[in-house]
């Protein structure tokens, strides 16, 4: 049988863009369709925007940093209406050159929806139909606001919506204690709003290493964030004050708070609805995610999937590599696993938290280990009587003496765990380190600098 296109791509996002664009290379005809904007979450509304806010908040913070270093000069004060409009334009270039890339490599892009008529036949929104030897899934994720609380899906935001913001939020509430949500609570709080954060469990960053989520929840509280756990939304409500919309909302502890916004970081779910898979006879997971194989092929032999809609490890280079993976496997006749061990990853809260690895619950589970930990205040923050701690953390196997797993919670912890990232990815053992010299003076040096564990057994 002919086929229109020998791939059809459904998502303009890292994963699939990167998918389409590699198989283009090889020869291959290929087709994409995105409803949206090419970029998908990560370069539209996700880590892109995201850094350059977390960028921005930085300064506010450091300002004072540089008085109490003997910098005279006033302080001032964020301004949304020159940031927003330059971060428009750089989402716009970027989007460009998404299109630009996956085009010149001569790919057809549709900005239409697509949906899966049967295994090999996609229909777009545009009323045009097409077939394809094989078709690649990848939308990606959205953010959801629990339907159970009077008024969040009405007045509530996501983060699709907070770069999209008119106006400043003078005071905003994040519910949620996730990555996402303690990155919000953390960047609007260095822009100068005033920032409370609910959480429903009983510590933020569930899945995370359980002492440094206990270290970050106490930071993030010193640095002004109004932080509580244990509590949730019970209702919310619009409220006139002197003639200005606010957002009354009311906790399950009894308490009554008004906010110029609310942002529900709540989670995450897979971007399946109305896409036509079950229908087609692709399995789908409890949370609508597609269930793909190690090789990313889904029920229906001739439709893959990558990225967060078939939620593995939901981190943008993964998907990447998702979807290098797929283009080797089925393009390249070269069958390749994507690999979804030790990644890396990097929490951009204030200060910021690179972790790779085992965090130590995960490790005791499996294994005897040694536990290396140091908390100290680094030389910048000392020097100016700024009580704010590090924390450097190896998780050694007793047996192997490899390093299981390795967290850092400093300014510029996602630069220093990519490099520590590839120490534990070949294997290194806790004798590489110590036989690494340091370089002095850094706050990094402690990783090679700890000789005795904390903790055993």
């Amino acid at each position: 049988m002919a086929f229109d296109y020998d791939l059809f791509v459904i998502g303009g996002g890292s994963g699939g863009v990167r998918a389409g664009r590699v198989a283009a290379e090889t020869g291959a005809k290929v087709g994409l369709a995105e409803e949206f904007r090419m970029g998908g979450t990560c370069v539209i509304r996700g880590c892109v925007p995201k850094k350059l806010m977390v960028f921005a908040s930085g300064y506010g913070p450091a300002a004072a940093e540089a008085r109490a270093y003997g910098w005279d000069y006033d302080g001032g004060t964020f301004n949304w209406d020159r940031f927003k409009p330059m971060l428009d334009a750089e989402l716009e270039r970027l989007e460009g050159i998404y299109r630009k890339n996956l085009g010149g490599a001569g790919a057809d892009i549709f900005d239409a929806r697509a949906v899966v008529k049967d295994p090999h036949t996609i229909e777009l929104s545009t009323g045009e139909s097409f077939t394809a030897k094989h078709i690649l899934v990848a939308t990606g994720g959205r953010p959801f606001v629990p339907d159970t609380t009077p008024g969040a899906a009405e007045l509530g935001i996501t983060s699709n919506e907070v770069f999209n913001l008119e106006t400043f939020p003078e005071r905003i509430l994040i519910v949620g204690g996730g990555y996402i949500a303690c990155e919000f609570a953390c960047i609007f709080n260095g822009l100068g709003a005033d920032v409370a954060q609910w959480y429903r469990g009983a510590q933020i960053l569930r899945g995370f290493d359980d002492e440094v989520r206990g270290f970050l929840a106490e930071h993030i509280a010193e640095r002004g964030v109004d932080l509580h756990v244990g509590l949730e939304v019970e209702r919310m409500e619009k409220r006139d004050e002197n003639g200005r919309d606010r957002i009354w909302v009311k906790g399950t502890d009894g308490r009554e708070e008004v906010f110029d916004q609310v942002l529900f970081a709540t989670g995450r779910t897979a971007n399946t609805d109305g896409l036509g898979l079950e229908d087609a006879g692709v399995t789908l997971g409890r949370w609508g995610e597609v269930v793909v194989d190690e090789y990313s092929q889904t029920s229906v032999p001739s439709v893959y999937a990558v990225g967060d809609v078939t939620n593995r490890i939901n981190l943008t280079p993964v998907a990447i590599r998702e979807g290098a993976a797929f283009v080797d496997t089925v393009f390249k006749g070269i069958p390749t696993k994507p690999d979804h061990e030790n990644v890396a990853s990097a929490v951009f809260t204030q200060p910021e938290y690179g972790t790779v690895g085992m965090s130590e619950e995960e490790a005791r589970a499996k294994e005897p280990v040694d536990v290396y930990c140091a908390a100290f205040r680094p030389m910048q923050k000392s020097f100016i009587g700024v009580n704010e701690r590090v924390l450097f953390k190896l998780i050694v196997s007793q047996a192997t003496q490899k390093v299981l797993g390795c967290h850092i919670v400093a300014d510029g912890a996602g630069e220093m765990i990519q490099l520590a990232a590839v120490a534990v990815k070949m294997g290194a053992t806790k004798e590489d380190f110590d036989r690494t010299v340091a370089v002095h003076p850094t706050m990094s040096e402690e990783i090679v600098l700890m000789k005795t564990p904390t903790r055993t057994g």
